[in-house]
């Protein structure tokens, strides 16, 4: 889809996110849409803790596509909070709320209050594969180096 022909998903605001902004953009280039959290007093997540956060919407993605929940960079920069299974996956078939997983990797509680923006959703397409089960695979210069294999530069 090209900035032209914009794809479009559906949302359904939930009872709880009444007053909240739909995912949007804050600016005309960026990638995401930024999320808010739906709760109804400040949650506060520990030092080395995780909470589940409501948005207040689900959605419905078209065919052949995902929402990837990602981390917002400044949350992550000034207080250390991100996305717990950055990124997380929405599939096109699901159809509850929209929930994000956020993990304190900060020094510091953090309070996540209502209206906050905590996440950013990108929406993607999806490519349809099969399965092949084969006796053994094409060799590669690379073969079965794991992690670090190719070397570091830093």
């Amino acid at each position: 889809m090209s900035a032209a022909h914009p794809l479009t998903i559906t949302v359904l605001r939930l009872a709880h996110g009444h007053d909240l902004p739909l995912p949007g953009a804050q600016s005309a280039g960026a990638a995401g849409l930024d999320l808010s959290a739906a709760v109804d007093m400040p949650l506060v997540i520990p030092p080395g803790g995780r909470a589940l956060v409501p948005t207040g919407f689900a959605i419905a993605l078209p065919s052949g596509h995902e929402g990837q929940v990602r981390p917002r960079s400044g949350l992550a920069a000034k207080h250390g909070v991100t996305v717990l299974n950055a990124p997380g996956t929405i599939d096109a078939d699901y159809r509850g709320e929209v929930k994000v997983a956020l993990i304190n990797h900060g020094d510091e509680p953090f309070a996540v209050t209502r209206g906050m923006r905590i996440a950013q959703l990108v929406v993607a397409p999806v490519t349809a594969v099969t399965v092949s089960e084969v006796p053994e695979l094409d060799e590669t210069t690379r073969g079965s180096g794991g992690f670090g294999s190719t070397g570091f530069s830093g």
